[in-house]
């Protein structure tokens, strides 16, 4: 019952933090708001950002209250996990724990994009959908260096294949530290 409890709620808060990191990264790469996907994005990170925003003014690309509200949805989901996993709360562990999940959660997120993004280059419209788009510009900052280093092999790009396998080389470097 417990490790059912926790797979439930660890996927839907993970999923929730996923929204707060798309409202971090989609000005960073200058995705579009302006389509049903970003409106979304908007519409359910809203309710925390604009009151940080009011003590945090938005730069050009970069909304300190945006960082500032994936920080506290990751933090809030660790003390919950935490708590269901029946461990002692100390601040020190979930500020470790809260870190060490984001940057575990980023790079999957980046992983799972870029397969996303690949499997929509099968299919001609998907690329031009809203989803496709604001993966376009997440991902191909990402693949650009791979592509310098490896170029298309009988037109077939490879990119995704490699950028996958380092991130997915980080994210065994990171589990076994």
């Amino acid at each position: 019952m417990n490790d059912a409890l926790y797979f439930v709620l660890n996927t839907l808060l993970t999923l929730v933090v996923v929204v707060f990191l798309l409202r971090l990264l989609m000005p960073l790469v200058r995705a579009d708001f302006r389509n049903p996907f970003g409106e979304a994005v908007l519409k359910i990170t809203n309710p925390l950002v604009l009151p940080l925003r009011r003590a945090m003014r938005p730069g050009r690309r970069f909304d300190p209250a945006s960082l500032v509200a994936l920080l506290i949805v990751h933090f809030v989901k660790t003390t919950v996990l935490l708590l269901v996993r029946g461990a002692t709360l100390r601040l020190d562990t979930v500020l470790v724990a809260g870190l060490y999940g984001l940057l575990i959660t980023v790079i999957q997120f980046y992983f799972y994009a870029v397969l996303i993004y690949a499997l929509m280059s099968w299919f001609g419209g998907a690329a031009y959908s809203p989803v496709g788009l604001v993966l376009s510009r997440l991902c191909e900052p990402l693949l650009a260096p791979f592509r310098r280093l490896i170029p298309p092999i009988g037109g077939l790009d490879l990119s995704a294949l490699f950028l996958m396998i380092a991130l997915q080389a980080v994210l065994i470097l990171l589990r076994s530290s």
